[in-house]
């Protein structure tokens, strides 16, 4: 199964952007997405992001991802 994250850009500079993805800065390739700008949202898979998302639609994946972790925790 392949996942892809939510991630908000910071800054672009050629076809790099620095994103924060859940609390986390990461560095990822635009190449997928080259009308990306600041401030948008994009869905991150292996270093790419691969599409641009509206904020709504991240907020509440990234809501579905910490319950999936936290109903993992309880789990174990």
């Amino acid at each position: 199964m392949c996942l892809a994250i939510p991630a908000r850009i910071v800054s672009i500079e050629d076809f790099l952007a620095k994103v924060d993805m859940m609390g986390n800065e990461r560095v990822v390739g635009t190449h997928l997405v080259p009308d990306a700008q600041v401030g948008d949202y994009v869905l991150v898979h292996a270093g790419f992001a691969i599409e641009v998302v509206d904020q709504r639609y991240a907020e509440e994946t990234v809501e579905l991802l910490i319950e999936e972790a936290n109903a993992r925790e309880e789990l174990q």
